[in-house]
């Protein structure tokens, strides 16, 4: 494989791309601004979600071309693989190998877009391979050994719950409860604790600088600015993270209800190993304050968060292109 060859994490919340040789070169915002006239993406990451719910309606259109891990619209994600491949090679246009990871549950139809979308994008060759398995394989475990391991992948649209053995998954899940989930309790619990109305990127903020699942995680506090949902004037508040808390927790307990779900329907000889090893947090929903402490109390056993947790997927598909064997192993195999 040449050496331009690129992993991608096409996650709901974000892009992560892996370049090989280079490693993670990008990580931005799933938010593409598009001309609405001409339908020319004018930004994508960064730049385009600081335009997300800002832009004249008439002119431009700021999207997240992703949607609860799924392709939301099959052009603009084919645009967007495109652009990565242009940026990342100074400006020339090769065409390149590309491994993607996709939640758990994507279907047949799902999965085939991810891959067209690759091809038509100017892929050469397009491998997708399950976001838990890659995410395995970042955080470097050996997933072809008879040893059972479980991943809980919490990303913005999706989570996956994996227990992966022999280089496949063994029993998973994946449920549309995740970063974004956690974003839209916020917005309502705002509305409804204070009488303000706040955008998504604001929840978001609110999410990362004070958010907690676990209540003895230490209290911080933050100002925050939104509209009243009275008089619709500009107001300010002060949110605590006992009160995200209380806001976010009814979806982190849907989450526990799978794990558990997945866990009942895993075969004894592998619940031995996960309780020996351990669950391990991977996604940008591990990055949430006393998330492993909460899992660990609900759950009954040991959980750790990966190191750079956000990040996984994206290095399990960088080493997937070093390893065109066990990529073969574990990619979904499409039919000719």
């Amino acid at each position: 494989m040449a050496r331009n060859d690129l992993g991608i994490d096409l996650g709901t919340a974000n892009f992560v791309v892996y370049q090989q040789g280079k490693g993670i070169v990008l990580n931005e915002p799933s938010v593409v601004a598009i001309e609405r006239k001409t339908g020319k993406i004018l930004a994508i990451g960064n730049e385009a979600k600081e335009m997300f719910g800002k832009t004249p309606e008439d002119k431009i259109i700021a999207a997240k071309p992703m949607k609860d891990g799924v392709i939301a619209d099959y052009t603009i994600i084919s645009e967007v693989l495109k652009y990565f491949m242009k940026r990342l090679n100074r400006g020339l246009f090769f065409k390149c190998n590309m491994v993607i990871g996709i939640p758990t549950k994507t279907t047949s139809v799902e999965q085939r877009a991810v891959y067209d979308a690759a091809l038509k994008a100017g892929a050469k060759r397009v491998h997708v391979v399950l976001e838990p398995i890659a995410a395995a394989i970042g955080i470097g475990l050996d997933v072809m050994k008879p040893v059972g391991n479980m991943i809980v992948d919490i990303g913005g649209g999706t989570s996956d719950i994996a227990v992966i053995s022999l280089g496949g998954i063994v029993v998973g899940d994946s449920i549309k409860l995740a970063g974004n989930a956690f974003d839209e309790a916020i917005v309502k619990g705002v509305r409804r604790t204070f009488g303000l109305i706040i955008g998504d990127n604001t929840a978001e903020e609110i999410k990362i600088k004070v958010g907690k699942i676990h209540p003895e995680v230490e209290d911080l506090q933050l100002e925050i600015k939104g509209r009243d949902a009275i008089t619709g004037l500009p107001r300010t508040e002060v949110i605590t993270s006992t009160d995200v808390y209380r806001m976010i927790r009814p979806v982190f307990e849907n989450i526990i209800a799978r794990i558990k779900l997945v866990l009942e329907k895993t075969p004894p000889e592998l619940s031995a190993d996960i309780v020996e090893h351990g669950i391990v947090l991977t996604g940008g929903g591990a990055l949430l304050r006393g998330i492993d402490k909460a899992i660990e109390e609900e759950i009954g056993v040991p959980c750790r968060i990966a190191d750079e947790p956000l990040m996984c997927v994206a290095k399990g598909t960088g080493v997937l292109l070093e390893d065109e064997k066990l990529l073969n192993h574990v990619a979904v195999a499409y039919e000719k």
